[in-house]
């Protein structure tokens, strides 16, 4: 007998909606394997809909005083917060993570990012009047930017589509956002929370494909695109957003060098960078993947790490006792398979390498050794539960292999030696370097990466920037 899927629905204009033509997407489980929901498969009219009534709502969502738009961002943390259970049963069923761990380490950062645009909003920050001409008095307006077309991934559905939608309506801009197409349930929940609160057209959700997507991004109503994405999507975001110069907000792979000197202490290293490479099953653009440790504690790492990894479970959302649960698709199940299949003989597989179980898109928490620098698996983003381990023989062989890579996202220092790790910070080329930690992150500082990693800033007073353009106002005194 035959389980009906549940059907999600685009909310545009303040109310859900099939698409336009009526086609739509399963949507799987990954941890089953299974469909348990149907989505729609957005055209051009789906999209010009929302555009329409994106555009349509934002004189009104501009012109309020930001206090009155802080007060829409606060109703919608609380709202999250009282509805939690919900948003995590919803984005279980998209990504299969465990509930706990959803439970603790994603709502209450989430909720908290809210409230920290929500208090931006009231903070535009401007330099004071001033006469530069005489019998001229110049003024500095900071205004948003318009309707915003954002496209949010599938590693953290929920997380991702707050660093979009937070600083965008803080801001006083409108938006138009699409889920990622295997993860839509819980946008879908998140825009009837948002709906209870904000007038209609102010936040839109149109669910889809890629073509979706590319439809969003020429579409020529945004004033701005913005993904999270793989680099190959932010270039061709780039490309299309070019023909109408609108503004891009691009952040994509990372592939982040961990670079342990040997006076760290051993034991702690290996302990948080596990959990750093593998959390999320690291499917983590700032996943703590790439490591490289100095040649004299290499092996010592190398043999630790293994066994950390070996200690380390992987299974389904309701057992506490897992790390991370699986892989998001089978598509990425294919493409984490397919780096280890094609691993050079110099290399060596101290952990895992392989599939677990036959239900799901679950993989074995994986070592890998014996790599060179120009290794695929050292230059490209795997987005799975892979550590790699290199050895160096000093400081500058550690920088020049740790920048050796077209990514430039994040990055970490382990060492007792303080003026190391500020030489280490200063000439690392990422976005974000730690010190002695991987991973946290807070709402008041910056996340963002250089080169192929993309540009502009999420989180933090910078990202709220993104959102906003400058006006000069200049009027006769005399």
């Amino acid at each position: 007998m035959s389980t009906e899927l549940r059907r999600l629905r685009n909310y545009i204009n303040g109310e859900f909606r099939d698409a336009a033509d009526g086609r739509t997407t399963e949507v799987i489980n990954p941890a089953t394997g299974e469909a348990y929901a149907v989505a729609p498969l957005s055209g051009q009219a789906d999209v010009d809909a929302a555009m329409k009534a994106a555009a349509d709502a934002f004189p009104a969502w501009r012109d309020l005083v930001p206090a009155e738009r802080q007060k829409a961002l606060l109703k919608i943390a609380d709202a999250f917060e009282e509805r939690a259970e919900e948003l995590i049963a919803a984005e279980v069923e998209n990504t299969g993570k465990p509930i706990g761990l959803t439970r603790s380490e994603e709502i209450p950062p989430m909720v908290d990012q809210i409230r920290f645009f929500a208090g931006a909003a009231r903070m535009l920050e401007g330099r004071a009047a001033g006469e530069y001409m005489e019998g001229l008095t110049s003024i500095i307006r900071r205004e948003p930017v318009g309707v915003c077309a954002q496209v949010a991934p599938w590693n953290y559905p929920m997380m991702m589509a707050v660093w979009k939608f937070a600083p965008a309506l803080a801001a006083g801009n409108t938006v138009v956002l699409k889920p990622s197409d295997t993860t839509p349930a819980s946008t879908v929940l998140m825009a009837e929370i948002i709906g209870s609160v904000v007038p209609p057209g102010v936040f839109n959700v149109v669910t889809g494909d890629r073509d979706t997507g590319r439809m969003m991004v020429e579409h020529p109503t945004p004033a701005m695109a913005s993904i999270t994405g793989s680099v190959r999507a932010g270039m061709q975001v780039a490309e299309s957003a070019a023909k109408d110069l609108k503004r891009v907000h691009l952040e994509l792979g990372g592939k982040a060098p961990v670079v342990v000197f040997e006076d760290t202490d051993l034991a702690k290293a290996v302990e948080d960078i596990s959990v750093a490479g593998f959390f999320n099953a690291g499917q983590d653009c700032t996943a703590a993947t790439r490591v490289l440790v100095h040649e004299s504690i290499h092996d010592e790492f190398v043999t630790a790490l293994a066994k950390a990894a070996a200690d380390t479970k992987t299974g389904l959302p309701d057992d506490e006792d897992v790390l991370y649960g699986p892989l998001n698709n089978a598509n990425q199940l294919a493409q984490v398979s397919g780096f280890i299949d094609r691993l050079p003989a110099h290399a060596k597989v101290e952990a895992g390498g392989h599939r677990v179980g036959e239900k799901g898109y679950f993989y074995a928490p994986t070592v890998v050794s014996g790599l060179k620098q120009d290794d695929e698996i050292i230059q490209k983003e795997v987005f799975g539960p892979v550590i790699t381990v290199q050895s160096f023989t000093d400081e500058a062989q550690a920088v020049a292999y740790a920048n050796g890579v077209e990514y430039a996202l994040a990055s970490s220092v382990w060492t007792k030696d303080h003026s190391r790790a500020m030489r280490m910070s200063k000439v690392l080329d990422f976005g974000c370097v730690w010190i002695n930690t991987h991973i946290p992150l807070v709402a008041e500082m910056p996340h963002g990466g250089f080169k192929k990693s993309g540009y502009g800033k999420d989180l933090s007073a910078y990202g709220f920037d993104d959102y906003t353009r400058i006006k000069h106002v200049m009027t006769s005194i005399d």
